[in-house]
């Protein structure tokens, strides 16, 4: 499996990322410095220590840009200025500067398939229909019904609710947003548009030392420019879901081809993309093929949307799923690397969802919350790809409890968006349902500030200071300095399993993956095959493999009555296998069952 650099981002053979673990860092919930009530860039400082002891080789710092903050930060109006409740451009320098002197890199959101209705680009944009930069944006005509009402130039929703075109009075022409209205989408089809992101939005910050960047909406970017109305698929509402008229159009590989080429390569940068509505792996291999040489990586959102009732109307109508659903989702985005030169991430937390403990564990003990947080963790640095954490999760952060008011605490634009549409709509079923829904999927659950103590505001701001969000009630039995300096804590959990991630590359990195028992609802079983390490400089030990077991449940389960044997799974002979880690604390070690995992249970045995 190759990369898009191969030749310049290598430490050893193989990129210095495929083998790192990168933290996503949300900065107005991480740390606060100067009492504002929102985080900042001298707080991530002041806590990349903590960071670099937990294992974490790269931050991903989210939008500190310049903006109004209607869609916290992915709404820019300066490419080239820090919003300045997060701090300056020199706070930058000295992120770079922490990050490097530690070994770890940095890489920055890149957010440009829109910017704000402020940057000075759609200002001069929407200022006349001869302006220069009148392209750079995405303008139609109005269309007229039969009785000459007006009308938007298609039906296309957008996915934060509502019609994607704004209607400008000044010049009579509408605007296209795939976001909010105060996020206008720009013209890539505009090569002096592409020009001037290269270098505003891009060398502007790898001048200064930038290792890369975590790419919006990538591929949003090459839209259907003959404006067909999108199939009704929501009857009885005037817009309609349409990501077909803008997710991977006829020019998208174009264009990351063409960034690639003139700015990502030459600056040796890390590229992982976001990449949605795109569920097939023949879909993403064009975009993280070596040889295609576009983007390293992708994030592929099929097992995070697990619960989700769809993109656009029933997105927050939350559904049960079966561990069946997930399992099958991961071995499909596990095995599709298999014989291709591309490259894929691990993760199940970002800034866009709900807490993973809270969707994929269980949150509703004390003792459950803990052993299905450590199950995570295993899970996560069992896969093979990049592994991608966010903050928080690896002390098992929580979602909001539900007893907080949605009107009140949810600060989320795409939130409040569905949940107004609900309550317009007057149906009480649907109301309960998106409320219920955002109690378990909201953005928000992910913002809420970092637990980094028991002092008021959990650490994260001063006593007396209010902070852009509530505090989570629980942040005095749940946060860093509870568990900081205890190795049988999630904290201490999560560091364990990230260096067994590295000491086991070939396995765990790299390794080829093997599902067991898929149609099993309980147990999550999986063979991971050792493909060596280039980086470490370690050959693959065919005959080393590790078995993954873990119990999704909140019941014992005894393996013989699932038809598991370990033994012969790994294909070695009985006693041939070693335990390498269990979830389990030493006290409860000499109760350990070999035939019986306890509630959410999970452990790795190695075979040679």
């Amino acid at each position: 499996m190759g990369s898009v650099n191969d030749t310049s981002l290598c430490m050893g053979k193989i990129p210095w990322w495929k083998e790192a673990v990168f933290y996503q860092v949300y900065p107005a919930s991480f740390k606060d410095t100067n009492n504002d009530g929102w985080g900042d860039i001298p707080g991530l400082i002041a806590k990349i220590d903590y960071l670099h002891d937990l294992g974490v080789n790269c931050v991903w710092l989210s939008p500190m840009f310049e903006s109004p903050q209607k869609d916290m930060g992915y709404d820019i109006s300066d490419y080239q200025a820090v919003y300045s409740r997060y701090g300056t451009l020199s706070d930058v320098d000295n992120l770079i500067a922490a990050c490097h002197a530690r070994g770890m890199k940095l890489i920055l959101d890149l957010v440009v398939n829109h910017t704000s209705d402020q940057h000075p680009w759609f200002q001069e944009s929407r200022s006349s229909k001869t302006n220069p930069k009148r392209d750079w944006y995405m303008w139609k005509p109005a269309r007229y019904d039969a009785n000459g009402n007006r009308m938007p130039p298609t039906n296309w929703r957008s996915y934060f609710a509502g019609p994607t075109w704004t209607w400008d009075e000044l010049t009579q022409e509408y605007y296209l947003h795939l976001y909010d209205t105060s996020q206008p989408d720009l013209n890539w089809e505009n090569e002096e548009c592409r020009k001037a992101i290269y270098n505003e939005a891009m060398r502007f910050w790898l001048d200064r030392g930038v290792d890369g960047f975590r790419i919006d909406t990538v591929n949003k970017y090459s839209k259907r420019t003959d404006f067909p109305d999108a199939p009704v698929t929501m009857p009885g509402e005037t817009d309609q879901p349409a990501a077909e008229m803008w997710c991977n159009g006829p020019r998208i590989h174009e264009f990351i081809r063409e960034m690639n080429e003139q700015v990502l390569a030459p600056y040796n940068a890390v590229s992982v993309g976001e990449l949605s509505n795109t569920p097939l792996p023949s879909q993403v291999l064009p975009y993280v093929s070596a040889a295609a040489r576009e983007l390293d990586m992708v994030f592929e959102f099929s097992t995070i949307r697990l619960g989700t009732g769809g993109p656009f109307h029933g997105k927050y109508l939350y559904r049960e799923f079966p561990l069946s659903e997930l399992k099958a989702y991961v071995a499909t985005w596990q095995q599709w690397l298999e014989g291709t030169d591309g490259w894929h991430t691990v993760f199940c937390e970002n800034h866009d969802n709900g807490r993973a403990v809270s969707r994929f564990g269980d949150d509703s003990t004390v003792e459950s919350w803990e052993a299905s947080a450590k199950t995570i963790a295993l899970w996560q640095a069992t896969l093979t790809g990049t592994i991608f954490l966010y903050q928080g999760q690896e002390i098992g952060m929580v979602n909001m409890p539900k007893e907080w008011a949605i009107e009140q605490e949810y600060k989320d634009v795409e939130s409040l968006n569905f949940y107004r549409e609900a309550k317009a709509s007057g149906d009480a079923e649907r109301i309960r349902k998106t409320e219920e829904g955002l109690r378990i999927l909201a953005r928000d659950h992910s913002r809420i500030p970092m637990q980094w103590d028991a002092s008021p505001n959990a650490g994260f701001t001063s006593a007396g200071v209010s902070p852009w969000m509530r505090v989570h009630d629980g942040f005095k039995d749940l946060s860093v300095e509870k568990q900081e300096g205890d190795e049988e804590s999630i904290l201490g959990f999560y560091k364990k399993m990230l260096k067994l991630r590295k000491e086991y590359a070939g396995l765990f990195v790299h390794g080829a993956f093997r599902p067991v028992l898929q149609e099993d609802e309980t147990l999550f079983v999986y063979v991971k095959d050792d493909q060596g390490s280039e980086e470490s400089g370690v050959q693959a030990d065919k005959k080393r493999k590790a078995l993954v077991v873990m119990n999704f449940s909140g019941k014992p389960a005894i393996l013989q009555e699932h038809n598991l044997n370990v033994a012969a799974t790994l294909g070695s002979k009985h006693g041939g296998e070693r335990l390498l880690v269990t979830t389990l604390k030493k006290k409860d070690l000499s109760m350990m069952e070999a035939g019986t995992l306890k509630p959410w249970e999970s452990r790795v045995y190695l075979s040679y």
